[in-house]
């Protein structure tokens, strides 16, 4: 079903109203722009399957509706950037969700696994890639173009009963929730203008006044890209911020001295660069941002580590978890070196699965010992214990 009138979706909506679960999807375009251009909308349910245009249908209200409609679970496949659309669009996340590459993950698939793999293993079907770098702006589409958008919905249905059947009969279910529940968070989709010079690479080399006009002139970018609906690397690239917050330039010429400024930056914007550099360094010492100093970790955190991370590819094997989800290096190197506040293997299933065992092999109550060509997880008494 292709939906390209207010009539047309007015209807595709009450024939979902009300149901169970709806599959969700979108093809959009964000190479040449800051927000991404709609292009399509995807939904499906066992009975239905619907392409929505956007670039035709004036008011997609209706649908919105539907997707704020807390009694319908939004199935998507790494939704977030989906998620993100709907909220630009509205204000609002729909809400609740099942993202099944999410859930695939504590069903013993590989960590960002794709739509594609889920449906041929789950399905049985091998997908048409011919259309994945097609240009979703372009009408009319070709008949290929729409078969494959109907696909991103088709076999959701499936897979989602398949992966949340598993999960509720391991007892697993419940652990997705701190995942759906941040997805759904308005907060997740939110963009600081001020927070973003944390993002720049190397922005830990600069001096706190430096960072202070970095964090200035990387907002007063975000602002000029969102103005303008174009990527921020068009405005400047993260290289000439940093340089420019380095140096600090007080006049055109010294800005233009700067590499890759006068290539990119339009002359209408040098009044409002050099205007953010002077608002950098006028910031009161108080108002400088600070970077978090990870605490230096033992010298000696390395043989610590590897006993962890034998102990968590067994655990993540015995409960059919990728390891990598269950536990970065960085994340044992954290939890080794005394960092505990904030640690994800401390909170929720991670916890119940290898954290609190973790900590025991640290304290030295807990050991590892090979048994026949096997790891063995080894308890020791408590002092005193019976």
């Amino acid at each position: 079903m292709y939906v390209s009138d207010r009539a047309g979706l007015r209807s595709l909506v009450e024939q979902l109203r009300g149901a169970e679960f709806l599959a969700l999807d979108t093809e959009f375009m964000r190479e040449r722009t800051y927000y991404a251009r709609l292009c399509l909308i995807q939904v499906g349910t066992d009975d239905v399957q619907a392409i929505i245009d956007p670039l035709v249908i004036d008011d997609l209200g209706p649908l919105l509706d539907l997707l704020a409609d807390t009694r319908t679970t939004k199935v998507l496949h790494a939704g977030s950037q989906d998620l993100e659309i709907f909220y630009q669009l509205s204000g609002r996340v729909p809400a609740p969700v099942f993202d099944t590459q999410v859930a695939a993950t504590l069903a013993g698939y590989p960590t960002q696994v794709g739509y594609g793999q889920l449906v041929n293993e789950v399905c049985g079907v091998k997908l048409d890639k011919s259309d994945t770098f097609t240009d979703w702006a372009r009408r009319p589409l070709s008949g290929t173009q729409i078969e494959y958008a109907l696909n991103d919905v088709r076999y959701l249905p499936t897979i989602y009963r398949e992966l949340r059947g598993r999960l509720e009969a391991e007892g697993r279910l419940a652990w997705l929730e701190p995942d759906f529940d941040r997805m759904v968070d308005p907060a997740t989709y939110e963009v600081v203008p001020e927070e973003q010079f944390r993002r720049v690479k190397r922005m830990a080399s600069l001096k706190p006044r430096q960072l202070g006009v970095l964090m200035v002139l990387t907002a007063w970018r975000e602002r000029e890209a969102q103005r303008r609906d174009v990527p921020r690397r068009w405005i400047l690239g993260d290289e000439s911020l940093l340089e420019i917050a380095r140096r600090a330039p007080k006049d055109r010429a010294e800005l233009l001295a700067i590499r890759g400024v006068g290539d990119k930056l339009p002359k209408a914007a040098y009044t409002g660069v050099l205007e953010a550099v002077a608002r950098g360094l006028a910031l009161p010492e108080d108002e400088l941002p600070r970077l978090e100093r990870r605490r230096r970790r033992p010298v000696d955190v390395d043989g610590a580590v590897d006993l962890m991370a034998a102990l968590v590819r067994l655990r993540a094997k015995e409960h059919g978890v990728a390891t990598p989800l269950l536990a970065s290096r960085d994340d044992l190197e954290m939890l080794a070196g005394g960092e505990r506040d904030g640690s994800s293997l401390l909170e929720g299933w991670r916890r119940t699965i290898v954290g609190d065992e973790l900590l025991r092999l640290l304290d030295g109550s807990l050991a590892l010992r090979l048994g026949d060509g096997r790891i063995v997880v080894e308890e020791f008494e408590e002092p005193g214990g019976e």
